[in-house]
């Protein structure tokens, strides 16, 4: 995964209306759970822009007033009307223990239906596993070279090493598509 460092301060006081005046100021109220204790801290929201808006999978460096932790994003928050950021929370990634993340789907190769004139169709655009953060991969490859035209590969053909894929093994990944122009000439 790739490391991105964000810098906030703790939180003195908590509560909806400090939340409200953090807001007010650019800055984004956040949590960080998993680890010995719970650290309730603010960020500018600005830095958020390259964790939130990409569909990569990021480790987190949290700088809080010179304290550092590992952590992942777990939730964001996003207010219904003009999308500004509520809350995040962060998980943090202790040693030894196994984390569950959304992780993107990269489809590879060429495909024999593609070139008869089918359409590719990814259904699945991120699959989530479960691991130690060292086995976490940044993306995972679907390849799709064997495809005929009509047939479908399932989470049940992508490999993993090191972590457990908790999506059901039964659902596609990558379809090839039949488009009408050869459905008749199929039939026929």
């Amino acid at each position: 995964m790739k490391i991105l460092e964000i810098v906030g301060f703790k939180r003195a006081n908590l509560g909806s209306k400090t939340a409200k005046d953090l807001r007010n100021e650019a800055l984004a109220p956040c949590v960080l759970y998993g680890g010995s204790e719970q650290v309730h801290f603010a960020v500018p929201m600005i830095l958020f822009r390259d964790l939130l808006y990409t569909p990569e999978v990021h480790e987190v460096e949290l700088n809080i007033e010179g304290t550092k932790y590992r952590a992942i994003l777990q939730d964001a928050q996003f207010h219904p009307v003009n999308e500004m950021i509520l809350h995040v929370d962060f998980l943090e990634i202790t040693e030894g223990k196994q984390i569950k993340i959304d992780v993107p789907v990269k489809v590879i190769g060429n495909s024999p239906g593609v070139i008869k004139g089918g359409k590719m169709v990814q259904k699945l655009r991120k699959v989530t596993l479960r691991g130690l953060a060292e086995n976490i991969p940044d993306s995972v490859t679907a390849d799709i070279t064997g495809l005929d035209l009509g047939q479908t590969l399932k989470v049940a053909k992508l490999v993993v090493e090191g972590c457990e894929i908790l999506n059901p093994l039964s659902n596609p990944v990558a379809t090839i598509d039949i488009p009408r122009a050869l459905r008749g000439k199929i039939n026929a």
